[in-house]
């Protein structure tokens, strides 16, 4: 259960951004004792990998603060993120999937199963970022797009870090998206009469 909540955070995390937690598990791994990765996981601590993860990371951390520049960011991170929450999934609840070497065993074993789940949770955080984003640019003129995205990012690491030290309180994560989501969609469907109105009272003039 607790391995199971680790991932599932994890995944979470990847769905805000797609290195932090990959980075984290690495670092983590390499330089203290909080996390044991699988053996087929080993690669996530080498350094060129950690060097290439801190890159993409300040790249993503630039792009993601910049109004426009974001949105053509999240398109890029539609594919980028899920893929990341599929990895960090099967690492942080220890299994190992990294290498498929017969793809009839890998179906038939279930291997796939902690790749895919992790996939499906970072593309759901990752729709619900991609959502709002554009009605905090709207609502803002732009100026609240760096604000969100450093808290993205900071939820992001810590969602990380509780979900390898003290996974039970990923739950606690679970709650608040499960009542963002609805609030979500109705701010949204408010904004779309609150334009239909306004082009409406346009064509009266």
């Amino acid at each position: 259960m607790l391995e199971a909540l680790t991932g599932t955070g994890l995944a979470a995390s990847s769905g805000l951004n797609a290195y932090i937690p990959l980075m984290i598990m690495g670092l983590l791994s390499r330089f203290t004792g909080l996390i044991d990765l699988p053996s087929g996981w080993q690669w996530l601590s080498n350094g060129w990998v950690l060097a290439i993860l801190a890159v993409l990371l300040a790249v993503e951390f630039v792009a993601d603060k910049v109004p426009v520049v974001d949105h053509v960011n999240d398109l890029v991170q539609t594919v980028v993120r899920p893929t990341a929450g599929g990895l960090a999934f099967s690492a942080g609840s220890s299994s190992e999937t990294v290498t498929v070497t017969d793809p009839g065993s890998f179906f038939s074993s279930n291997q796939w199963v902690p790749i895919v789940t992790g996939m499906l949770i970072a593309f759901g955080v990752h729709a619900v970022k991609s959502a709002a984003r554009p009605l905090i640019n709207a609502g803002t003129a732009g100026f609240g797009a760096p604000v969100a995205s450093t808290a993205e990012d900071a939820t992001s690491v810590v969602v990380s870090l509780v979900a390898i030290v003290l996974p039970v309180l990923v739950l606690v994560f679970l709650v608040g998206f499960a009542i963002l989501v609805p609030w979500l969609l109705r701010r949204r469907r408010e904004r779309k009469r609150e334009r239909d109105a306004a082009r409406a009272a346009g064509f009266r003039v």
